[in-house]
């Protein structure tokens, strides 16, 4: 049976009754001694809103210490290196820390991935590295992996999933381009071709998950309008561009459902000259 320190979520990173609040209380530490946590599930900060508490604790502080753990002659982060983060940009020298004694490896890793969950300060795909990484670190069943985080083992199940899309998809849920809904909605697609042209109409057309479940379906019975639309999109823009460079002049290209033309601009004579010189085969 595995040790499972975890069972009480946040209430064994920050006691809720005063007693054992006073058995740990908050110590000030060098911001230089704090370093983050090199397991730490989430990878993107926000710039803006980084600054943002930056300021909020240059007026008012640091209200909430951070939880870390000694390492050697530092100290490493548990929870809060966002306010950490921040509180360097706000110029601080000392920090309130609450000091917890988690010398295993895979117990930090736990309680920091808890922490962030709690807190919702994940994106999906730092969720599944998250979870990926405690299941290759530590040998974790999902059924195991979904007791220690509160969620139900079909949940933890669906959140891996999402790494199992093309990387131009997975970047475009860490950017919030696409929600976690588009994203389950595109693995119902068989291969990667596919996935990456169904995210690029529903990028373009900014479609709904409800309309992304609708063009998938469409996808799969043959019925890919949008796809073959898509696929034309990029001919045509390839063509132009071509045009282009040909004449170097300004061309447009305008199709229809029976044809099209192809527009090539000049702006003086000199210009026409040469284009027709082009179309006649005269490059002298």
């Amino acid at each position: 049976m595995r040790k499972n320190p975890l069972g009480r979520g946040l209430e064994t990173l920050i006691p809720k009754d005063d007693t054992a609040v006073n058995k740990k209380s908050p110590v000030e530490l060098d911001i230089t001694d704090i370093i983050p946590n090199q397991d730490q599930p989430r990878k993107v900060f926000d710039s803006d809103k980084l600054n943002e508490l930056a300021e909020s604790i240059k007026s008012r502080g640091l209200v909430q210490p951070i939880i870390v753990t000694k390492t050697g002659d530092k100290y490493t982060i548990i929870a809060g290196e966002r306010r950490w983060r921040a509180s360097g940009l706000a110029g601080l020298k000392k920090i309130p820390v609450i000091i917890r004694d988690i010398s295993d490896e895979r117990e930090q890793l736990e309680l920091a991935l808890i922490e962030n969950i709690q807190r919702e300060d994940l994106n999906p795909v730092e969720l599944a590295n998250a979870y990926k990484n405690l299941m290759e670190k530590f040998s974790y069943t999902q059924e195991e992996l979904s007791k220690i985080v509160g969620k139900s083992r079909s949940a933890v199940a669906n959140i891996l999933r999402l790494l199992k899309l093309p990387r131009e998809v997975i970047e475009a849920i860490s950017k919030n381009i696409i929600t976690e809904g588009h994203a389950r909605a595109l693995l119902g697609l068989e291969n990667s071709s596919e996935i990456v042209e169904a995210f690029k109409v529903v990028v373009k057309k900014d479609l709904s998950v409800r309309e992304t479940e609708n063009l998938v379906k469409r996808i799969k019975k043959g019925e890919n309008k949008d796809i073959s639309e898509q696929k034309e999109d990029v001919f045509i823009q390839s063509l132009k561009s071509e045009f282009e460079s040909f004449f170097r002049a300004k061309v447009n290209i305008k199709t229809g459902k029976k044809g099209g033309t192809i527009e090539i601009k000049f702006n003086s004579n000199e210009e026409l000259d040469t284009i027709i010189n082009l179309i006649r085969g005269q490059n002298d």
